[in-house]
């Protein structure tokens, strides 16, 4: 039976609460599980989803969901949209267009920080109605720390206000977010109404111009220069004193021992980063190098831990140290280089060390320091767990920084030199995202159907390598959106959604119907802090839809309003991935982003609850 004929059936009874069952409090306690583990981070999120779909097929007596209804999400739609979207996105990426942009911002807007302001959101913002806007923010880090650096103007002025713009721009399509595929498919199934590829094109624009004016004339001035820009790698990280060359004398006891025994009999928070012995440099892996007298050593530790070595050892400190002097004197100089490598906030590293990744012998690189938001950690960063958004500032030749933009775990945001990009096929890449767009657009085929065809197209055009296709998948969030949607339909099956529908829904005998979308919005924001955007459509479209039934609403609008919601999460760094992916090279403090964001929230539930009112009515 159609859901809103079963809200006017409602409306003409006493409405009551439905009675709770064993199967409700089951999943119920799923989901209160799923969110302890979501905001503590005790481990990966893709793996919560994955016990959460375990966990509702196990226990199928009281959940309702079989086998086969707990694997579905691996076959949803949504999923393999989202999947096609990432390859798509990884395309146009090898293609450069992204740095020929950056280039031409330069050009056009000069030193002026305005003008540079409105191209850099006017283009994130834009690009990520067409491109999923996580990797849109993921292409732009590095272009906002190449123009930074360039015109020296702070990055921190820039990549909050990219990330928030995104988020609203990724509102302009049904692709500019993989919330926006998850929520058309629940949709679809609860009240059979998905959203069309443009279905909100209107209301995303209304707040996408009013996010851009609010961040122009006020945002950006709220955002202080926590990065400053004539600051360069090493004193921006703080190194100058942490990085010391020592030479090695005749009577030291570390002559004769391998680099990782003469590090194992120290015993002190110390690395050695290169070594030069007769004008020759010997970079990582050092591990089995033995060291002789008259060696020189890069070493990376700090005051205390350096007298001890100069007391001890028998070393001497090399005249004129520091990273730069160092490099200057080098004959290799363009074979080793600084760069900022940023961790994704849903990388499979999350947790790792430096240590257990191998990470300086697999890339031939030495990792010197790490940004955790503000805090710069300097000391036994080897044994340190990564977090998602952390900076790490690097030494390493070219084809190292080659390796690691080509790894979807991270982003260089900052190098020397960019990696030689595809830029032959970029109106090959162009033209297949306009075509996959257009045509599901149009309705001549599905977006599932459009995005596979774009993926094959990319492949033989030669825009990506068969292994890039597999590369470009943020897999975490393909398994977040499998694991999420079998709890969705068990909230929904047991009565879950009813229960709270019927809670919330008190409050309309003092509210009219467009207050209660204004809740919807705001209540599910808030969810949203501190889970997935994604997790929060799952738990919220349902509960919108059965209030909307019972206080006779369209339930159309309420699940625009969770969809809008979800996907424009500005109150902290945690509630959605792009503001983690700019917390740790924007140099920002926690707090930064509620004196920027709260307003602008504040703003958008207001529209968004008018602009669905007006638009689709109530």
């Amino acid at each position: 039976m159609n859901l809103t004929a079963v809200g006017a059936v409602l409306l003409q009874a006493t409405v009551t609460s439905p009675e709770p069952t064993t199967g409700m409090f089951v999943v119920f306690g799923i989901i209160v599980a799923a969110l302890i583990l979501f905001v503590t981070e005790v481990m990966p999120i893709d793996i919560t989803a994955l016990c959460v779909l375990v966990s509702l097929i196990v226990l199928e007596r009281w959940t309702m969901i079989s086998p086969a209804e707990g694997i579905a999400g691996f076959a949803n739609p949504a999923t393999i949209t989202v999947l096609c979207m990432f390859i798509l996105s990884e395309g146009v990426r090898k293609t450069g267009v992204i740095q020929w942009v950056g280039q031409k911002i330069i050009d056009i807007a000069g030193g002026n920080p305005t003008k540079q302001f409105m191209m850099l959101t006017g283009l994130s913002g834009s690009t990520a109605g067409m491109i999923n806007n996580t990797p849109v923010v993921a292409m732009m880090i590095p272009m906002v720390a190449d123009i930074s650096e360039k015109t020296r103007i702070s990055a921190s002025k820039y990549l909050m206000p990219i990330s928030f713009i995104s988020m609203i721009g990724g509102m302009l399509t049904l692709i500019g977010t993989s919330t926006n595929l998850l929520a058309s498919d629940i949709s679809d199934r609860l009240i059979d109404q998905p959203f069309s590829m443009f279905e909100f094109t209107h209301l995303g624009a209304v707040l996408l111009v009013i996010g851009f004016v609010y961040l122009l004339f006020v945002g950006r001035h709220l955002i202080p220069e926590r990065i400053k820009p004539e600051k360069n790698l090493t004193s921006e990280f703080e190194m100058d004193r942490y990085l010391t060359e020592v030479a090695v004398r005749k009577d030291s006891p570390l002559v004769g021992y391998t680099v990782r025994e003469a590090l194992r009999q120290l015993d002190l928070d110390a690395d050695i980063v290169h070594m030069i012995r007769e004008d020759k440099k010997f970079s990582q892996p050092l591990a089995r190098k033995e060291v002789i007298a008259g060696d020189q050593l890069m070493i990376r530790t700090d005051r205390e831990n350096l007298k001890r070595l100069l007391d001890v050892e028998s070393l001497d400190i090399v005249p004129a140290t520091g990273l730069e002097e160092v490099k200057a004197k080098d004959p290799q100089r363009a074979a080793r280089r600084l760069a900022e490598v940023l961790i994704l906030p849903e990388s499979p590293i999350v947790g790792e060390t430096i240590r257990s990744l191998n990470f300086e012998q697999q890339h031939e690189a030495a990792v010197l320091a790490i940004r955790r938001g503000r805090r710069v950690i300097h000391d036994r960063i080897n044994d340190l767990k990564l977090a998602g958004g952390d900076t790490l500032l690097v030494l390493a030749p070219p084809k190292a920084f080659e390796t690691l933009t080509g790894d979807r775990r991270f982003v260089v945001v900052e190098q020397e030199e960019l990696p030689v990009m595809r830029r032959s096929k970029t109106p090959v890449a162009l033209g297949i995202v306009l075509a996959v767009v257009g045509l599901a657009g149009a309705g001549i085929f599905p977006i599932l159907v459009t995005s596979l065809a774009g993926v094959v197209a990319m492949v033989v055009t030669r825009c990506l390598d068969p292994n890039d296709v597999y590369d470009a998948v943020d897999w975490p969030v393909i398994f977040l959106l499998a694991g999420m949607i079998p709890l969705g339909t068990a909230f929904e099956a047991t009565g879950g959604a009813a229960f709270l529908a019927s809670m919330i829904v008190d409050w309309a005998e003092v509210l009219p119907a467009l207050a209660m979308l204004f809740i919807f919005y705001v209540v599910t924001s808030l969810i949203t802090q501190v889970i997935s955007n994604n997790a929060s459509v799952v738990l919220m479209i349902p509960v919108a839809i059965k209030a909307a039934d019972i206080i006779g609403a369209d339930p159309f609008s309420f699940v625009l309003a969770v969809t809008f919601a979800a996907s424009t999460s500005m109150l902290t760094p945690i509630g959605y991935q792009t503001n983690l992916m700019v917390y740790g090279p924007g140099g920002y403090k926690f707090t930064d982003f509620f004196r920027v964001g709260a307003p602008l929230q504040l703003l958008l539930a207001i529209a968004t609850a008018l602009g669905i009112y007006f638009f689709w009515g109530v």
